[in-house]
């Protein structure tokens, strides 16, 4: 038996999370892996003790039609991302690599088109994790390199804000 490449085998393991996902638009998996040790996971979700739009079956940004990247403040949901991000300590997140997997919530098929937001971005950097590898398709996957987000800081305007 062949045996699977180490950065499959955390995307599988970063699918297997997403399944826990109650949004019903994209369901994401991330794991925070560091030195081969899995660190921390996380799906996208309704914060605790709030009602998740899989059990209310409404989500106000699909009521909206609001296209997907678009207006995540409207979101009952917290990120994967951060999710993962927030149940781990900084100490651990320093130099870590963080694994992203999405679903088509009404198809279940992979979602291999994705970054992250602008927002999980900004959380990504301060956490010091250094790369983001998302999957595209059940063997392929894309590295994003964090320093590279510092060097091409979409959130610098031409006006200097």
């Amino acid at each position: 038996m062949k045996r699977r490449d180490k950065i499959n085998y955390y995307l599988d393991i970063a699918e297997t999370v997403l399944e826990r996902s109650t949004c019903i638009r994209r369901n994401f998996g991330a794991i925070i892996v560091k030195n081969d040790e899995i660190i921390s996971t996380g799906y996208n979700g309704a914060p605790r003790g709030r009602i998740n739009c899989s059990d209310s079956g409404n989500c106000f940004r699909d009521s909206m039609n609001i296209p997907k990247g678009q207006r995540y403040e409207l979101c009952r949901a917290v990120h994967a991302e951060q999710n993962a991000i927030i149940s781990a300590s900084r100490a651990d997140l320093m130099g870590s690599d963080i694994y992203l997997a999405c679903h088509d919530a009404k198809t279940g098929k992979i979602d291999g088109a994705i970054e992250p937001c602008l927002m999980c971005k900004r959380f990504i950097i301060n956490a010091g994790i250094e790369r983001v590898i998302v999957r595209n398709t059940k063997d392929s996957y894309t590295i994003f390199n964090v320093e590279d987000w510092l060097d091409n800081d979409e959130s610098v305007l031409s006006n200097g804000y």
